[in-house]
């Protein structure tokens, strides 16, 4: 354990702050390992003071980094990705050891990392506007868009490195800086990525162009106020991105708001059940249910619901809980005691709303926040299937038809990630119509969870509808001006409007 730890600099207490030079006088957390609650290493969080001087330090390499050009940005971005290549091991193994996702996961996390700064590279020569069709003649109109400003990052906990760098290494590509505050329950990893980053950043003159802030909800609030970030990126709660919309809304700022999921799967009759299986047992059981696109409802049609049903009361008893360092481990613990305790009054509701247990909803006797995975029967319209549970509990729902289906799929505040097992083509493309799917990710014969980095990803309604990641999710990290060149002699007014003087 220990070596992967010094490869990544964390052993002791360690500063939390970065602004081109490591601080940190406040408060002392411990990062605590969920499989032994043992402590890790501990942190010295961020101060006011220090926070205003990392928001301080991130505009002023903002007025520099801005005038780079965008291909020698992704230069940057490019060694940037080749150093989390050389640390994906250490790195993966402290994402196990801290949140207790297991190690192939946590590599697997690493690895988006590197792919999103590929991809940033890429996209750095790909900043593109549009010339666009003027009615006025001899004139020309043009859209482009500018870097937007320093960047607030804030994440949770079950990605504690991927969330961060799908939106830092867009940002600095497109000529922002960066200002991250992780969760104070995975705060070795920024750590960790914060030191892989200054070794390329190191001598540069851009040391601040990626600055971290770890600390509490003062900080995060304090970044949702702060007219120094022109947008603030919260991946998290649906009560909190709700008061962090509205906040940063109140000063005219931007947001990209990850939220809440409530994630269901359809499988239909015609489906097949093999796949459907395992895409049902690793997005509910996997990250031990703490995935935002986790699936949290499964919708089986009643010509299958009870062979389908039978089959994961099979498969359940399989899954191997333990160490998530242990490489025949499937599922490791929940991140802490609160987790636990929601995790068993969810459980509570459920028997108090006429939910059946079918398998699991216990707590293990052992040390670390290990769980039972639960599969609950449960009738479409019970209470508690309307909140989310960041725990491996999945709920199994009946329908006879799609319309039925879709209607119980889209009836739930949330509006993440969604996917319907079928071999129909035209059952599928309804999945995907605009009568289908309300969610911002629809699939079809693969699960809910594990999207690729070349999406935008985010999702409606309560979910927040932020985008960040592929496609064109770079265009919220720039402001889009629209400009108008007159390259005749005459000044002709739009809209034929006549003003002679």
């Amino acid at each position: 354990m220990t070596d992967f730890l010094k490869e990544l600099g964390i052993e002791g207490t360690l500063p939390g702050v970065y602004d081109g030079a490591w601080k940190g006088s406040g408060e002392i957390i411990e990062s605590l390992n969920p499989t032994t609650g043992e402590t890790i290493a501990s942190v010295r969080q961020a101060t006011r003071e220090e926070y205003d001087g990392a928001v301080a330090a991130a505009g002023e390499a903002f007025a520099r980094w801005r005038m780079v050009p965008a291909p020698i940005r992704g230069e940057y971005v490019r060694k940037l990705g080749n150093a989390f290549r050389e640390h994906k091991e250490a790195l993966g193994a402290l994402i196990a050891l801290e949140m207790g996702k297991i190690r192939t996961e946590g590599e697997g996390e690493v690895q988006e990392m590197i792919d999103i700064c590929d991809f940033a590279v890429g996209l750095s020569r790909q900043l593109y506007g549009k010339v666009m069709q003027s009615e006025r003649p001899l004139h020309r109109m043009t859209e482009q868009y500018h870097p937007l400003g320093p960047v607030g990052i804030i994440t949770a906990f079950n990605f504690p490195g991927a969330v961060w760098a799908w939106n830092a290494m867009i940002a600095a590509v497109c000529g922002d800086t960066n200002l991250w505050k992780p969760s104070p329950n995975a705060p070795l990893t920024a750590i960790a990525a914060q030191n892989i980053a200054n070794r390329v950043m190191e001598g540069t003159g851009f040391e601040a162009v990626f600055c971290l802030a770890v600390g509490g909800s003062d900080i995060g609030q304090a970044m949702a106020a702060d007219k120094g970030l022109s947008l603030i990126s919260f991946t998290g709660s649906t009560p909190v991105g709700r008061k962090v919309g509205a906040t940063v809304a109140e000063r005219f700022g931007k947001t990209i708001l990850e939220l809440g999921g409530n994630n269901a799967l359809i499988v239909m009759d015609d489906a097949d059940l093999e796949n459907a299986l395992r895409a049902v047992v690793f997005g509910a059981v996997g990250t031990a249910g703490q995935r935002c696109t986790s699936t949290r409802r499964v919708l089986l049609q009643k010509g299958i619901a009870e062979e389908f049903t039978n089959n994961m009361l099979k498969a359940y008893p399989s899954i191997r809980i333990g160490d998530p360092l242990d490489a025949d481990t499937l599922m490791g613990p929940l991140v802490n005691a609160a987790a636990v305790d929601n995790y068993k009054k969810c459980l509570e509701q459920v028997k108090e709303q006429g939910g059946e247990i079918l398998c699991g909803g216990k707590v293990l006797d052992r040390p670390g926040n290990f769980v039972e995975p639960t599969i609950v029967k449960a009738p479409a319209d019970m209470p508690v299937i309307q909140h989310e549970t960041f725990a491996p509990i999945v709920y199994v729902i009946e329908f006879e038809t799609l319309d039925e289906a879709l209607a119980i799929h889209n009836n739930v505040p949330q509006g993440l990630s969604s996917a319907i097992f079928t071999t129909n083509m035209l059952t599928a493309e309804n999945f995907l119509s605009h009568r289908g799917s309300d969610c911002g990710i629809a699939n079809v014969n693969i699960g809910t969870s594990g999207a690729e980095i070349g999406g935008a990803f985010g999702g409606e309604k309560e979910t927040g509808g932020g985008r960040e990641s592929g496609s064109d999710a770079w265009k919220a990290y720039m402001r889009r001006q629209t400009n108008t060149m007159n390259w005749g002699t005459d000044l002709p007014l739009a809209q034929g409007v006549e003003f002679d003087i």
